[in-house]
């Protein structure tokens, strides 16, 4: 009897956890939702030819970029990962804004600009900032409050109106 009812309790609480994890996280009211485009995570690594021979092993595959001048794009299946080497700091999370995983360009996005002043707007203060007098490709960095740098890295034009 005892097994059972802790039986009946883990799935109860295991359908709790489940349910949670799955719900939408609560907005501030009024808050649209960013969209910051395809995201990537950027490693900061030491030799970019061991780097590539490891994730290589697992399954990634290079999508692009020049191992001459020290960075590269990687994909599997499902994820992309970014090698640079000398290029940051440390391992960042990435962005890019008007790009679908492909690299190809999406016609409706948020301009890194609109993200940068939305940002601002809700009290996140920029590391680096695009210039607001620019229209097309600019960056802009964050720091989450656990020190992780976070890249918006637009490489397009600004989305079509």
């Amino acid at each position: 009897m005892t097994r059972s009812i802790v039986g009946v309790l883990a799935v109860y609480l295991a359908g709790l956890v489940t349910a949670r994890m799955i719900d939408p996280p609560a907005k501030a009211a009024g808050e649209a939702p960013l969209r910051l485009g395809n995201f990537s995570v950027s490693l900061a690594v030491k030799d970019i030819g061991a780097s590539r021979a490891f994730y290589e092993k697992l399954g990634f595959r290079v999508f692009m970029g020049e191992q001459a001048k020290n960075w590269l794009i990687l994909q599997n299946d499902s994820s992309t990962i970014g090698l640079f080497q000398g290029m940051f700091p440390k391992n960042t999370l990435t962005f890019n804004p008007g790009w679908d995983r492909k690299a190809g360009t999406v016609p409706d996005f948020d301009d890194v600009r609109v993200i940068q002043r939305a940002l601002k707007g809700r009290g996140v203060s920029p590391m680096s900032e695009a210039d607001e007098s620019t229209s097309g490709p600019a960056s802009m960095m964050v720091m989450d409050p656990d020190g992780n740098p976070i890249l918006i890295d637009q490489h397009v034009p600004g989305p079509k109106k």
